[in-house]
């Protein structure tokens, strides 16, 4: 695996999970109470044995660099590194990335420099977990020029897919970018053939690209070189290669989320807390999920009922109802609240006085979450200040909404609060 280099892209500006993009790049996200989207992708390569590892990366991208260069610090003995690329003009070309193919073009420099013989590109806002080695075997067992990771889906997920068609050799025959209508019917498939049973078939009788693409070294470097126009993997690059190329499909019949917009990112979260056997597991000793290490205190509870709920480390949280919701570090929930069906990230740090319950007699209100609150199917976004009293429930039944002078959105009946916002005592939103 040594000669295998990862590329993580980093996304555009994330405008489907506006408003926590609002101030950092979407790999950055907060998710599980502790961990970033951008630990996902990493921790799979780590845990594969891939130790070269690029993020690409345009917008917002000061947290996430943070967050990089304070978790993932190799030892001088291994021959490893998680380094963030950023967009960047220079004198030959003056323009930010174009899309993911140019992406990875503009720092072909770079990479063309590296000791591999394979380079894997990795999209770093996907929940899934995966062991790449299989993957690259699968890839220089077919002498492919490029395979590419691809899952059954059923018709109301294709859509939002690149689709393709194989042969019985797995070999890749058509591909086609989120096909609508008549073209999405032309993409249906046999799925029987990638091994699946004859119900699940039935049910999903699509094949879709995950994102992820295996690359032989010179094939990646012609194909960006001779196609500078190009822009893109899924729209342009891997459909003109099919022709001349042998690209091949990689089944992984598993869990894999992307949790690209608000709705998605919600319910994956909420997902997590789930019992017995979600679907995604943080509980896996043999592939663990990285992240930076803070070394907070532990949550100290006091008189608190919690059902099928994660509770991060650092919180204090006080004669309180939490149910179905997933409580990011350093969160402070006072007494009387009822928090349920929320993702609430917590906090960067703690304010002094920090165990004492909130004045509600006071208009400087602390961060978290004030005595008597009641919030429900909710994200509440980090070092937010919610008062007393207050109703987050979207009494009103409200799609979407865009109320930033007010310190939240509304997003598919998600109400959420902004970063840093403040929301006054006994408002009901």
């Amino acid at each position: 695996m040594n000669n295998v280099l990862s590329i993580i892209l980093g996304g555009g500006a994330g405008t489907r999970l506006y408003p926590l993009t609002k101030t950092r790049a979407k790999p950055a996200v907060p998710l599980a109470g502790k961990h970033r989207l951008i630990d996902i992708p990493i921790s799979n390569c780590i845990n594969s044995n891939l130790l070269k590892i690029y993020v690409l990366t345009q917008f917002n991208s000061a947290s996430l660099n943070q967050h990089i260069s304070r978790s993932y610090n190799f030892s001088g003995f291994q021959q490893g590194f998680v380094e963030i690329l950023a967009a960047q003009q220079t004198p030959e070309n003056m323009n930010w990335f174009q899309g993911t193919a140019d992406a990875v073009r503009q720092y072909l420099w770079l990479f063309d420099r590296a000791e591999a013989d394979e380079y894997l590109i990795l999209s770093g806002d996907h929940l899934y977990r995966m062991d790449y080695r299989d993957f690259i075997q699968h890839h220089r067992k077919t002498n492919a020029d490029i395979t590419l990771s691809v899952l059954p889906v059923d018709e109301k997920q294709a859509s939002s897919f690149g689709l393709m068609k194989i042969d019985n050799t797995g070999r890749i025959i058509d591909f086609q970018e989120k096909p609508k209508g008549d073209d999405l019917k032309r993409m249906e498939v046999d799925t029987k053939t990638l091994g699946l049973s004859a119900q699940e078939a039935k049910m999903k009788p699509y094949i879709a690209s995950m994102g992820i693409y295996l690359f032989k070294r010179e094939v990646l470097i012609d194909l960006l070189k001779q196609q500078p126009d190009c822009t893109d993997f899924g729209k342009e690059i891997i459909p003109n290669a099919i022709k001349d190329l042998n690209i091949q499909a990689y089944l992984f019949n598993d869990y894999w989320e992307d949790i690209g917009t608000i709705e998605a990112f919600f319910n994956a979260n909420l997902a997590l807390a789930k019992q017995p056997n979600p679907s995604f597991s943080f509980y896996d000793k043999a592939a663990p999920i990285y992240t930076r290490a803070r070394y907070l205190p532990p949550t100290k509870q006091l008189k608190c009922e919690v059902i099928q709920s994660m509770i991060s480390e650092g919180c204090v949280l006080k004669d309180c109802y939490i149910e179905n919701s997933v409580i990011g570090i350093r969160s402070r929930i006072d007494s009387g609240c009822t928090i349920k069906n929320v993702l609430l990230m917590g906090a960067d740090y703690y304010q002094s006085d920090f165990e004492n319950e909130g004045d509600c007699s006071l208009e400087n209100i602390p961060i978290g979450i004030g005595s008597n609150t009641t919030i429900d199917h909710a994200i509440i976004d980090k070092n937010a200040r919610i008062g007393c009293n207050v109703k987050i429930i979207n009494k009103d039944n409200v799609s979407e909404a865009e109320k930033e002078d007010q310190g939240f959105y509304i997003r598919s009946n998600i109400i959420t609060v902004v970063k840093d916002a403040v929301i006054p005592h006994d408002t009901v939103i």
